[in-house]
């Protein structure tokens, strides 16, 4: 292989680890914690967004219903850390919620769980970036007509930062994380000093009108209202999963450090979305989207306002009127943080991908580490996915948005019925009392969580199905029927392949076939190589295509003396495969016990074009012979002079070679042999 593609390959990706480096790979608390929360924590964004928008619907009247609304979502929020407190102390080997629907519901919920995930991974990618581009677009005004490529762009860049691994990425995406962190906490202790000094603060929109197409609502209407907006609050909440199934990425006590980043999450979410969502309520932020039934109006004017900027960027203006740098700072790494979100997902989905490999629910690929100890393969479809829906539409968060949180409710909701039954299969056998009052905590613990986020996943589905979550819920269940295919193919090849006693007993004899096609280099390797297998019989075989061509081959032949006999197979209809395999199964019904060896002369080229015009025969031929049963394939090399650039140069580690390193033994006579485990 050329050097060139390899010196680029390290070029981005880095040099590769081996397996012994793995341990170096884990990650301390503090830089586990922006890496597994930079979803949760980005909701900030467009959750309180997400809120005011659905009840914008209605007009400015049931604005007033905003706190409760956030309330509601903060209390679901609080609820979900503690019950997955609970899951990652129990379950540690990264399978997460499918790790515990497989183990206490069984396998098919198990499949139901993944299919949600990995689905739900997809959109956290597709709305975290999008969303991140919509918030660029409103600081650089000259990237809104290319939002599309900027945000598949940005998808691009974050696959290559996972690529080079997991540390890595990690050190890179703690500074922004902790800076958003800061940058917003301190936008919340600024305006709160504001208020307390007795400041008035307006956003910028606290003096526009809100229409509504659904104006004058009430009863059940409003209560359904009520219900899509909390619903679409919740996108808070993605992305607090993820902890449970990066686990094995976390030092030792691996569970009991998971647990403690958790709580660290749910605190520092919590403060920041209820923090975020206050001072929308307090400076009058409002948002609206003509495509979501409502509209902004400037009664100055009279006109439609299309292009007021996202809450969370109204919030730090009218905090920070006095202070423009922290506005700026609030902007910045709300758009920064936006793009790492996405790293929830690419940390997660990989991980639940080589687990399901792993149980053969998806391609065994899925389950190889590249040369950096990441799950490249995942890696690199999790960002096609999301690549692709970004481009299906067009990076527009308020279309993806529906899309969004019924994957995450539906494994919330599982692995939670799972956990309970984890608790009781416990108690069923604990004696110890403090072990049974710990076990019995954690149970109502789970069994809250999972009745909450059952009539939370009720919810999203009612309100948000008509608006696109029609979607997930075709989509997922396609994945399970995908999923469940591919174990039954695995499960049906690995039953064919036990040994049954009788696949051991050697041939009775071994005929060998040489293809010729004229007398060259090639042919005669190819000869002396078959004679030197000594089989039980050998001939050499070619295909009449042109009647003067075979005459003067077989001539030729004879004048040679060659020491193997020439058949010609009759071809009225100038075919090669054909007269080939039929010849070949006339062979294996003469002597069925009996193996066919058949032996294909080929061109080894350097250059790829030079595949093109070589090997084209024999490449049919083989890839009708392999169908046969008792046939043997063999290749026979030529190597043309062009091959010789290729001479020489260190053959690139494969797939698993970082998974599965050569063992080296010591032999008698102080040399080593490699040998793979």
């Amino acid at each position: 292989m050329s050097k060139v593609p390899d010196l680029a390959k390290r070029l981005i990706l880095g040099r590769a680890l081996s397996s012994a480096q793995q341990h170096e790979q884990l990650l301390k608390k503090r830089v586990a914690l922006p890496i597994f929360a930079s979803d949760a924590l980005s909701s900030v964004a467009y959750a309180p967004q997400e809120i005011l928008l659905a009840l914008a619907a209605a007009g400015l009247a049931t604005y007033h219903y905003t706190p409760w609304v956030a309330a509601a979502v903060v209390v679901i929020l609080l609820t979900v850390v503690a019950s997955y407190r609970q899951n990652v102390r129990a379950y540690q080997s990264g399978g997460g919620d499918f790790e515990v629907a497989t183990t206490n519901l069984g396998g098919n919920w198990g499949v139901v769980v993944a299919s949600a995930l990995l689905v739900d991974y997809v959109m956290t990618v597709a709305v975290s970036v999008s969303s991140g581009v919509e918030n660029l677009g409103a600081l650089l005004k000259f990237m809104q007509p290319h939002e599309v490529a900027v945000a598949i762009g940005i998808v691009v860049l974050l696959t290559i930062g996972n690529l080079r691994g997991l540390k890595e990425a990690g050190v890179a995406f703690a500074i922004p994380t902790y800076l958003f962190m800061f940058s917003i906490v301190a936008m919340l202790l600024w305006g709160l000093a504001r208020l307390v000094l007795g400041t008035n603060l307006d956003a910028e929109t606290a003096h526009y009108e809100i229409h509504g197409d659904e104006t004058g609502i009430a009863g059940f209407a409003l209560v359904f209202l009520l219900l899509r907006a909390f619903s679409s609050g919740c996108a808070a909440l993605t992305g607090v999963e993820a902890i449970s199934n990066g686990v094995p990425a976390f030092r030792k006590p691996k569970g009991e450090n998971a647990a403690k980043t958790l709580l660290a999450l749910g605190v520092v979410a919590m403060t920041m979305f209820g923090g975020v969502t206050a001072f929308a309520y307090i400076t009058h932020a409002k948002f609206a989207a003509p495509d979501q039934g409502s509209h902004l109006i400037n009664p100055a004017t009279g006109k439609e306002v299309t292009d007021a900027d996202p809450v969370i960027a109204q919030v730090a203006h009218s905090v920070f009127s006095n202070f423009e740098v922290g506005f700026g700072l609030v902007t910045v790494m709300t758009a920064l943080i936006l793009f790492l979100a996405a790293n929830t997902a690419f940390n997660g989905f990989p991980v639940l991908a080589s687990v399901l490999a792993q149980n053969r629910y998806l391609p065994r690929q899925l389950h190889t580490r590249g040369d950096r100890l990441a799950f490249s393969n995942g890696i690199i479809i999790l960002a096609t996915m999301a690549g692709l829906l970004i481009y299906a539409y067009d990076a527009s968060v308020s279309r993806l948005i529906p899309l969004y949180t019924v994957g995450v409710f539906v494994s919330f909701t599982v692995s939670q019925v799972g956990m309970v039954r984890h608790w009781n299969r416990l108690l069923a056998t604990e004696t110890d009392a403090a072990q049974r009052r710990r076990m019995r905590t954690s149970r109502a613990i789970n069994a809250f969580g999972a009745t909450l986020t059952g009539i939370v996943l009720v919810v999203v589905l009612l309100t948000k199905f008509l608006l696109g979550a029609y979607i997930v819920c075709i989509a997922m269940p396609l994945l399970f029927l995908l999923m469940r295919a591919i174990r039954r193919h695995y499960d049906r090849v690995a039953e064919e392949l036990v040994p049954s006693g009788e696949d051991v007993a050697l041939p009775a004899r071994n005929h060998a076939i040489v293809l010729v096609s004229k007398i060259h280099k090639p042919t005669l390797r190819a000869l002396a190589y078959a004679r030197a297998t000594r089989p039980s019989s050998l001939e050499a075989v070619t295909v009449a295509v042109d009647a003067e061509e075979s005459q003067r081959l077989q001539a030729e032949w004879d004048a040679l003396d060659m020491p193997v006999p020439l058949k010609i197979l009759d071809s009225p209809y100038r075919e090669i495969t054909r007269p080939v395999l039929a010849y070949v199964k006339s062979v294996r019904r003469r002597s069925p016990r009996d193996v066919v060896t058949v032996f294909i002369p080929e061109y080894v080229v350097g250059h790829w074009w030079e595949q093109l015009l070589h090997n084209q025969s024999a490449l049919r031929l083989k890839g009708r012979l392999l169908f046969q049963p008792g046939v043997m394939v063999t290749s026979v090399a030529w190597q043309l002079h062009s091959s010789d650039r290729l001479k020489g140069r260190l053959e690139p580690p494969g797939p698993g070679s970082s998974r599965r390193p050569p063992r080296v033994e010591a032999r008698p006579s102080g040399g080593s042999v490699a040998d793979r485990d």
